[in-house]
């Protein structure tokens, strides 16, 4: 049966939600939890191989403990975002870029809005290049130097493509990516924290926890904004501190094919190999905030909390400062480590300290944990756009006889020709940076644009409260400031 009060979100041209009652949700105690929680760990994942590995030990090493204050607000403010997020999808059974696309003035022109803002920030494998300077120093011993460019280029090319290997395998490609992430996320910061612990003098410790409040102890001094920063560095760090941009979005495709809420009615994208066809909604459902269905939604809610302040925000504060402990003890302030080799740096500083397995080690964590956020990259932005297809367009929903592995398989290969011509515009640091940067535009718009989505289409019963509604709209502020110190560097 439509929804009696289905004006509102089909306002922009889009099918009015279908009244469904919510489902119960899971009471996970113990070790069930792990299976409860999901799309916070593939987030965390993706999280910890740009701002955590690359961008913040750049920032670090160049100007000092002092800017983990940065990240810590932004971590605070994206799991808020993560929450609210889930909020709609949790209400609705639909990814929040079709939330986007029931707003004025039209389904279609945000779709080509997100669309194209997605392809900006994360259609630059900027990762698999990355990686591809681990991997070399792994075989070469040495960092990566001008002349080692093609060489490199070729590593990355072989990277990407194993990344896409890996989405046409399994039956739920949501859950291949949720165990590979809990292998990910358990690994490498099980073994930051005990080269930390290793290796880590007292006092630096010490300044790590004097920079969450923005002070500079080997200087004695409070140091918001370092003289002579490199603002459009920093402003990707910022950006990436957490996920970042479209990737904070795109975890609403994951909850849904979790099947949190009212994601057990809309269906999930299946694999190539080894998955099944599956009906995938192209609108979503609502049900009536009764007693009952109150008592229901706040065991969504316990759950997803579990999922982002438990697993994305404490994992997240420990990604940034583990890998900012080594890099500052083994690197000497000041530096400038972008390069090809930016990847391998730690390993190399380590290596001449420790020795050649130490080095080994750590070079082979930065190839994996980067290889694993390229997977995540390359399936968040072909989830997205598959779904902004299959919401937006009948004829794309009747294609292929209504399979969905259709039009993302499609989806994918057009990224994959993409992205090889790609890695060979820019030096991969640079292209981070790029997207990390157009990743701060998307949350100076999309925080309010999703504070308008959950006050005004939701109803009365699901809104957010007051200090939540206040949180997105400081994020876009906070956004805001460093887009524009950003902007006016570069001017």
């Amino acid at each position: 049966m439509r929804s009696k009060d289905g004006a509102a979100e089909a306002r922009s041209g889009l099918d009015p939600w279908v009244q469904a009652e919510l489902p119960i949700p899971p009471a996970p105690k113990g070790l069930s939890w792990i299976g409860a929680v999901g799309p916070g760990v593939i987030v965390l994942g993706a999280s910890i191989g740009s701002g955590e590995f690359l961008l913040g030990p750049a920032v670090f090493v160049r100007h000092g403990l002092s800017l983990l204050w940065v990240t810590a607000v932004a971590i605070f403010l994206q799991t808020v975002f993560n929450t609210e997020v889930m909020r709609y999808t949790v209400a609705t059974g639909e990814p929040v870029f079709t939330g986007f696309m029931r707003t004025r003035p039209s389904s279609t022109m945000w779709a080509w809005f997100y669309a194209v803002l997605y392809f900006l920030q994360a259609g630059w494998p900027a990762w698999a290049a990355t990686a591809a300077g681990a991997i070399y120093f792994l075989f070469a011993g040495r960092l990566a130097g001008a002349m080692d460019t093609a060489v490199v280029y070729n590593i990355g090319v072989a990277t990407f493509l194993l990344c896409v290997a890996v989405l046409l395998v399994g039956r739920r490609i949501e859950r291949t990516l949720e165990l590979l992430n809990w292998v990910l996320v358990v690994c490498i910061l099980g073994s930051f924290l005990v080269l930390a612990l290793i290796f880590v003098p007292g006092g630096t410790w010490v300044a790590a926890g004097a920079g969450f409040v923005g002070f500079d102890a080997p200087r004695g001094t409070f140091d918001f904004l370092p003289a002579g920063a490199d603002f459009f560095l920093l402003a990707a760090l910022v950006a990436y501190s957490g996920s970042g941009g479209v990737g904070n979005i795109t975890l609403s495709n994951w909850a849904r094919d979790k099947g949190y809420g009212m994601g057990q009615r809309a269906g999930y994208i299946p694999a190539a190999v080894g998955g099944q066809k599956v009906n995938l909604a192209h609108t979503g459902f609502m049900f009536t905030p009764d007693a009952e269905a109150m008592q229901r939604w706040r065991g969504w809610w316990r759950i997803v909390r579990a999922d982002q302040w438990g697993v994305f925000f404490v994992g997240a504060l420990l990604g940034m400062i583990l890998p900012a402990l080594l890099y500052v003890t083994f690197l000497p302030r000041g530096n400038d480590i972008r390069g090809l080799g930016i990847s391998a740096a730690l390993a190399q500083s380590m290596g001449a300290q420790a020795g050649p397995l130490v080095a080994a080690g750590i070079a082979f964590l930065g190839a994996w944990l980067l290889f694993k956020t390229q997977l995540d990259i390359v399936e968040g932005m072909t989830r997205a756009v598959t779904d902004i297809l299959w919401t937006g367009s009948k004829r794309v929903r009747k294609w292929r006889g209504g399979d969905v592995r259709a039009v993302y398989y499609t989806v994918l290969g057009a990224i994959v020709l993409w992205g090889v011509v790609a890695l060979r515009v820019a030096q991969p640091i640079v292209l981070l940076q790029l997207g990390a940067n157009v990743a701060g535009v998307v949350f100076v718009i999309a925080s309010l644009h999703l504070l308008y989505l959950n006050t005004r289409l939701l109803p009365l019963e699901l809104r957010p409260p007051a200090w939540r509604r206040a949180a997105l709209v400081v994020m876009s502020l906070f956004y805001a400031f460093f887009v524009a110190l950003s902007l006016t560097s570069l001017l």
